[in-house]
């Protein structure tokens, strides 16, 4: 008996847990059969904006509809062969540098348990090797979010499907079996990317944007080009983990950052050859793990984070995470836990405690302190930050379950004159209400409240009420929020029921409401259509947004839509 697992999960192991002689994979197999007996799936996205931004009249170089179509072929799991193209608002289509359709393309070829290679990704793809901070090309949304990743040691590849044309490396990527507790994985890049140049032909400014709409943007599409190549060495024996790490990267073209006479931009990367290093390591067993890893840069700045977990029950675990980020490091595509936008100048300890009891009440809090030994953009020294985050859930009945949130975020900044810091006080207050009143219906009621103290107090509230109906094969989801706010400081963020693959998180601010319906049908194994309209109507202003973007109106909508097929 595992003394670890209570009853009930116990009973739940026989759902996931085979007893058994492994089935032997075969590693050879036929062109045909992987088309034929293949898995497919194409998905067809779309968006209709009603309204005419101002670059739509004059000044973007496309039409205003944003598209994208993925392709997915699956054999059995171990072959997957994507591409996707992807087109935003205003961008051209078969024309201008966009000879070949849409502005964006991806494209993966992955193969699993192929003789000695684990895996094998050809094309675009992401990886992660230990806790991020030589190699995650993943994306970064938030403390609570990257808590998930950062128990993994073990170096992950996967393919490059979405629509985003940020965070990727394009080229090779394997990883080979040495021996039962020895893997080792390269990878090599070359890939061209969006940069702003100097009058000397160098870089200023890496961009991360991607759009392509205007001709000063389309000037700047693919006018760089960077080079990737590194592995991970891994041993894993019983609760122990060790994996040594590099990256090199290479820019044609030296990086010469802007504005040098700024002091937070002395320790910006500059030149043509770039190197991370590290080693990470962990030891796990069933009540306690301390995972970690440090690594250095070609100047020889040091980046360090540990994770010590401590499991006191089945319900009571609590985390505690200290990290370092020397001034002078630097990496391209590191991504992991921090306070600040990048992995530098931070030294920080975090602490977290995770109370669960059985289908009743579940209570999470952490606090974070973080000290930015070095001045920062809109900071001229160092400087300190403090948060902490209380999040509660507990179930009412059977049918209703209540959840709140509650944070307060302080950082500091400098005053007018620069020579002072002040305290900027954030407090952010969510509380929720679900309840599931039969097999097809689900009510979520939401209130939010942001109070922002900085050089003035502003405020804001929100009010938003969701349905869910489901009937055999058609889902109905319907949503409807009033919002009132200060400024844009004090903005709120609504997530609604997205498209799949979609991130569907808006931000909004000033005085209005939000509605939107979607619905979706599943026509058969085969076919799934959805479709969804979304309005903002603001009370206070004539127009929306700025610039390019402008609208000249106190309102916007959008259809969405999205068809898949699979064969």
């Amino acid at each position: 008996m595992l003394s670890t697992l209570d009853t009930e999960r116990r009973q739940l192991l026989q759902h996931f847990v085979y007893l058994g002689e492994p089935r032997q994979r075969d590693s050879n197999f036929q062109l045909d059969s992987l088309f034929v007996h293949g898995k497919h799936q194409l998905l067809l996205t779309g968006r209709v904006p009603l309204y005419n931004r101002k670059g739509d009249q004059n000044g973007y170089l496309g039409p205003k509809y944003r598209h994208s179509f993925r392709y997915l072929l699956d054999y059995h799991n171990r072959i997957k062969i994507g591409i996707t193209g992807a087109q935003d608002a205003g961008e051209p289509f078969f024309s201008n540098k966009n000879k070949w359709g849409y502005d964006h393309y991806s494209y993966f070829m992955q193969i699993k348990d192929w003789g000695i290679i684990e895996q094998l990704n050809l094309g675009m793809y992401r990886i992660q090797m230990g806790m991020g901070l030589v190699m995650n090309s993943g994306l970064y949304f938030g403390k609570l979010s990257s808590l998930q990743s950062l128990g993994r040691t073990t170096t992950n590849i996967r393919p490059h499907s979405s629509r985003s044309a940020e965070g990727y490396l394009q080229g090779a990527a394997a990883t080979f079996r040495l021996h039962k507790d020895w893997k080792i994985t390269t990878f090599a890049s070359f890939r061209y990317i969006d940069a702003t140049l100097n009058d000397n032909g160098s870089l200023r400014t890496l961009l991360e944007s991607n759009y392509h709409r205007t001709p000063k943007e389309m000037e700047k599409k693919n006018n760089a080009h960077k080079v990737d190549f590194g592995g991970s060495l891994g041993f894993h024996k019983g609760k122990f983990f060790a994996h040594s790490n590099i990256n090199y990267t290479i820019f044609k073209t030296g990086l010469e950052p802007e504005n040098k006479t700024a002091l937070y931009r002395r320790y910006a990367a500059k030149g043509n050859n770039f190197f991370n290093l590290s080693l990470d390591y962990s030891y796990t067993d069933s009540h306690f793990s301390l995972i970690g890893e440090t690594a250095m840069n070609e100047k020889g700045a040091l980046a360090t984070i540990h994770q010590l977990k401590f499991r006191f029950s089945n319900y009571l675990n609590t985390t505690i995470i200290h990290r370092y980020y020397d001034k002078k490091y630097t990496s391209f595509n590191s991504n992991s836990f921090r306070e600040g936008t990048s992995i530098q100048n931070e030294h920080g300890i975090f602490w977290g405690l995770n109370w669960e009891l059985p289908r009743k009440l579940s209570i999470y809090w952490y606090i974070d302190y973080t000290h930015f030994p070095f001045p920062r953009y809109q900071v001229s020294s160092s400087s300190d930050s403090f948060d902490t985050m209380l999040l509660t859930s507990i179930h009412l009945n059977s049918i209703w379950k209540l959840e709140g949130r509650y944070r307060l975020h302080l950082r500091q900044k400098d005053n007018d004159k620069k020579n002072y810091l002040l305290n900027q006080t954030e407090h952010r207050a969510r509380m929720r209400l679900i309840g599931n009143l039969s097999n097809n219906i689900s009510l979520r009621t939401q209130m939010d409240g942001v109070s922002i103290r900085f050089k003035d107090k502003n405020l804001g509230w929100m009010v938003s009420q969701e349905i869910a109906y489901k009937l055999h094969h058609l889902q109905l989801n319907g949503n409807f929020s009033y919002f009132h706010t200060d400024d844009y400081d004090s903005r709120l963020y609504l997530h609604e029921y997205p498209l799949l693959y979609e991130y569907a998180s808006l931000m909004l601010y000033g005085k209005g409401i939000r509605y939107a319906v979607k619905i979706r049908a599943d026509i058969g194994s085969k076919l799934m259509v959805v479709a969804k309209i979304g309005v903002t109507n603001y009370f206070d202003r004539n127009s929306i947004a700025s610039g390019m973007e402008e609208i000249r109106a106190s309102s916007m909508a959008d259809i969405d839509f999205q068809l898949r097929l699979k064969f």
